[in-house]
C-alpha cells in the first residue's frame, strides 16, 4: 500500500494559512519509482459551486486522470488556473524535475508549455488505465493501479538523471542559491553543460527553475510569515537586484503585486 505524504503542499495560491485543502490527497511512489515520480495527487469535489483554482507550477511534467479529459501537462511557465464545479475528481501524477524524460523518447523541452494527450507519450494503453483508475472509489487503490502501470514501463534511471534530479532538489532546499553561477561552483560543471542538461531533462533552464523556486518560496512567505512584511528585504534575500525587478516578476506570475497578494490573504483571515 502507497504511503501518504504529510508535507505540505508548496505553490497554492489565495489559501490562508489556516484553510484546509478540501478534497486533496497526497501519496508517496512505491521506492522503485521514487527516482521519477515525486508524489500522486488527487482533488475531489461534490456539489461544487463554479470556483477558480491556481497554483504556481513547479518545474515538473504531470499527468491527469479523469474521466474523459486526462492531460499530460509539460513544465507551465505561467500559473495554473482550473474551474472546477459540479462533482468530480482529478487523479494526478507530479514526476519530479527531470523524471518524465525516461518515459519519453525526446528531450523534455518538448513537452514545455503544452498540454498533450497522455496516449501521444503511453499510447492506448493509457486509455484503459483512465477507466479503471478513475472508477476506483479510493484515490489511494487508484494511484497503486498507476503505479503499477509506471513500473510496467520500467524507466531507468542514468547517471544524468541522478545529477539533474540532485541540482534540482539543491534549488529547491537551498535558499541561498540565487545565481546559476553558485550551481556551476557546487557541482563543478559548465554553465552551457547544465543548461543542456536542465533542456534535455527538464524542459526549461537553470535560471528559470531558481527563479521559480524563489517566486514559490515568496509566495510562501507572504501566505504562512508574519503579517509585516519588508518587501525590499524579501527581493533581495530572494536574490533580486531591486524591487521593482522582483515586484514585476511576481505579478506576471501570480497576477497580483507582492503587497496585493499579501492583503488578499490577510483579508481571508479575518
Amino acid at each position: 500500500m502507497l504511503e501518504r505524504k504529510t508535507i505540505p503542499p508548496r505553490g497554492v495560491l489565495h489559501v490562508g494559512r489556516t484553510e484546509p485543502d478540501p478534497g486533496l490527497e497526497r501519496f508517496e511512489a512505491s521506492p522503485p519509482l521514487r527516482p521519477f515520480v515525486e508524489h500522486y495527487w488527487s482533488v475531489a469535489w461534490q456539489n461544487q459551486p463554479a470556483v477558480t483554482r491556481e497554483t504556481v507550477p513547479h518545474p515538473s511534467v504531470h499527468l491527469s486522470l479523469e474521466s474523459g479529459r486526462s492531460e499530460l501537462h509539460g513544465v507551465w511557465r505561467r500559473r495554473f488556473s482550473r474551474v472546477i464545479e459540479g462533482t468530480g475528481r482529478v487523479l494526478g501524477t507530479k514526476f519530479r524535475p527531470g523524471g518524465f524524460r525516461p518515459f519519453m523518447r525526446e528531450s523534455a523541452d518538448r513537452l514545455t508549455g503544452k498540454v498533450v494527450p497522455p496516449s501521444a507519450i503511453f499510447g492506448p494503453a493509457i486509455d484503459a488505465l483512465e477507466a479503471e483508475a478513475t472508477a476506483c472509489p479510493k484515490a489511494c487503490d487508484a494511484f497503486e493501479q498507476i503505479d503499477a502501470f509506471l513500473a510496467r514501463l520500467d524507466p531507468q534511471p542514468t547517471a544524468e538523471l541522478e545529477r539533474v534530479t540532485q541540482i534540482a532538489d539543491v534549488i529547491a532546499q537551498d535558499r541561498s542559491i540565487i545565481r546559476v553561477e553558485m550551481l556551476v561552483d557546487r557541482f563543478d560543471t559548465g554553465v552551457r553543460q547544465l543548461q543542456r542538461l536542465f533542456r534535455e531533462y527538464v524542459g526549461v533552464s537553470p535560471k528559470w527553475v531558481i527563479q521559480r523556486q524563489r517566486l514559490i518560496e515568496a509566495a510562501e512567505r507572504l501566505r504562512t510569515g508574519d503579517w509585516s512584511i519588508d518587501f525590499a528585504a524579501m527581493a533581495l534575500d530572494l536574490g533580486y537586484a531591486d524591487q521593482p525587478h522582483f515586484i514585476r516578476d511576481f505579478k506576471n506570475l501570480i497576477g497580483k503585486t507582492p503587497a496585493d497578494y499579501h492583503k488578499s490573504l490577510q483579508a481571508r483571515e479575518e
